[in-house]
């Protein structure tokens, strides 16, 4: 509370510098806030988009195969939305059905990538952009959705390759987004609030997942990991 004319003998005054002090850091604080508001809100203007390259990649060593424009739509992620959690999907399929169905545009849903038996990595939708993944609009907005071949209840459909090329996947889409690498960010699509998904199932091994994700975190440079 500020002082008053009848203000008691010896307390100290605020100095009109003082004041004038305080009042430039408050306006300059202001001033980086409305910045900072002003960028974020430049990315949502229509017709505003950042400068893209056909058929280039966000993940070293991912081939690109472009889903249907209808199974997603352009953003300028994370300037216009922040990017949190990873979600993890299993197509109920096979690689060349994932990708057949994400390419079609009656299907209205895809993922940012396709991981394969093998390891081998198909990215389909930019992480700048939304895939329609999550089936929850919040969720797609904040996050990169990672599908894997295989089933629910064929444990043999997650190999070891399988496992070490995901968990590479999604400890550099953490790195690069500073997203914690825990099971609060990382998570199922089973865990998306309101889906009727069971994916990855009873048979994704979280424990073992989340190890390899961590282990890959920490052979990258400069990126501090958060234990469970």
């Amino acid at each position: 509370m500020g002082a008053s004319e009848g203000q008691k003998p010896g307390s100290r005054a605020v100095s009109r510098r003082a004041l004038l002090i305080g009042g430039g850091a408050a306006a300059f604080g202001t001033a980086v806030f409305a910045r900072d508001d002003l960028g974020r809100l430049w990315w949502r203007m229509p017709g505003v988009v950042k400068k893209r390259k056909e058929g280039e990649v966000d993940a070293r060593g991912a081939q690109w195969t472009a889903a249907s424009d209808y199974n997603w739509r352009r953003a300028d992620r994370p300037d216009d939305y922040g990017i949190d959690r990873v979600i993890i999907h299993v197509v109920q399929g096979g690689y060349a059905t994932a990708l057949r169905v994400f390419k079609d545009p009656a299907h209205g849903a895809a993922t940012h990538y396709v991981v394969r038996k093998d390891g081998h990595v198909a990215q389909m939708i930019r992480e700048l952009d939304v895939a329609f993944h999550a089936g929850d609009r919040g969720f797609n907005e904040r996050s990169v959705g990672i599908e894997h071949e295989g089933f629910v209840d064929d444990k043999s459909s997650f190999t070891d390759a399988m496992y070490a090329s995901s968990a590479r996947l999604t400890a550099g889409i953490c790195e690069r987004y500073d997203i914690p690498v825990d099971r609060e960010h990382i998570i199922g699509h089973v865990e998306v609030p309101g889906t009727d998904h069971t994916d990855p199932g009873p048979h994704w091994d979280w424990d073992r997942y989340m190890r390899l994700v961590r282990a890959a975190a920490r052979e990258r440079p400069g990126r501090a990991t958060k234990k469970v």
